[in-house]
């Protein structure tokens, strides 16, 4: 679709939804200077000539100047490092989106949902995980640490598409952010640590390898004395992922549903929502619906080589357990899920 306000590249940028941000907001598309515009062919350029091929799109280029302030020399060590975690994650991220199965889901779901639901009324995706009930033994039993993570970022490559595609078409604009929900209700002062660590931790994976993709966070049933140690762990974090955090307690269903419309939210979180079979594994929006879905890219690509256990720690950074559908880093001792893209 052409954009009126940015100068697309034919060789890469072959988008079939919209590509102009809903609102002005400098350096994002539709949306840029010329010295940004710059930076973008700068870039492309510099990782051109390094050999890279893919994700050289307009859209990506500018999220990840946009993390680094368009500074392109930063930019690019940010996007080589992205891709080098690609290409080891298990054995290889482009292999393992098309061929992964995860049958296990409805039993893993009884311990630590983790899903996308409908949208927010910005019309982005709707991304919840209730925190509460993680048993890591249970869990365990049921699969491996190495399949856990392996479908938290497979679902978090499925955000990118085919999901924020289809809102994109559905809204009329550009969609490059999701809207989570993160429900800590049931995560007493033992778990907690864990969980302010996971938080920590999540943000600065989230903002190396998927940076812009959060659009808002809400932390609910925020337990007594999280909204302190918050206050700690918010010092590590880019000011303007802070902005994007609201932590909220027991009562956060008026500034809640601001934001997300009562019938999009399960009736379990305060919502008129109650899909057949349960919300959290109907995966309900835009991107099942005929009108506004369609094949996501990697979909389109021949690849007939089976995704493997053997290597999901490949590419990983020592000390840290990189797993998140949104990208982001686990904790040791409690695999946490894709939680909001704490970065940006």
């Amino acid at each position: 679709m052409a954009n009126p306000h940015m100068e697309l590249d034919p060789k890469y940028d072959n988008y079939d939804y919209p590509t102009t941000a809903p609102t002005p907001q400098t350096g994002h598309p539709g949306y840029t200077t010329k010295e940004q515009d710059a930076a973008v062919f700068q870039l492309r350029s510099m990782l051109e000539q390094a050999g890279y091929k893919d994700r050289l799109d307009t859209h990506t280029m500018l999220r990840f100047l946009r993390a680094r302030k368009f500074n392109v020399e930063l930019s690019r060590t940010m996007f080589v490092d992205a891709e080098k975690w690609r290409a080891g994650f298990g054995g290889g991220l482009d292999k393992l989106v098309p061929t992964f199965e995860y049958p296990e889901k409805s039993q893993m779901f009884k311990y630590y949902p983790q899903y996308y639901h409908k949208t927010d009324k910005d019309g982005r995706p709707l991304y919840i995980e209730e925190l509460g009930n993680i048993d890591l033994g249970a869990m365990r039993k049921i699969t491996t640490d190495e399949r856990m993570l392996q479908n938290l970022v497979v679902e978090y490559e499925k955000m990118a598409d085919p999901r924020l595609p289809a809102c994109s078409r559905k809204a009329g604009h550009l969609l490059e952010t999701s809207c989570s929900i993160l429900d800590l209700k049931g995560v007493g002062l033992s778990k907690a640590p864990s969980v302010y660590g996971y938080l920590q931790q999540a943000s600065g994976v989230s903002q190396n390898y998927y940076p812009e993709r959060l659009g808002k966070m809400y932390l609910i049933n925020a337990p007594w004395g999280f909204s302190t140690v918050f206050s700690v762990v918010k010092k590590f974090l880019d000011p303007v992922t802070v902005a994007k955090i609201h932590v909220l307690g027991g009562s956060y269903q008026k500034e809640l549903l601001a934001q997300v419309p009562k019938q999009n939210l399960p009736k379990h979180l305060g919502g008129d929502c109650s899909c057949k079979g349960g919300c959290q594994l109907s995966d309900v929006g835009p991107w099942q619906d005929p009108q506004w879905s369609k094949p996501p890219a990697w979909a389109k690509k021949e690849n007939t080589i089976p995704a493997t256990e053997g290597h999901i720690s490949d590419g990983i950074p020592s000390g840290s357990s990189i797993g998140a559908a949104n990208g982001h880093a686990v904790p040791q001792q409690q695999p946490l899920g894709q939680t909001a893209p704490a970065g940006h």
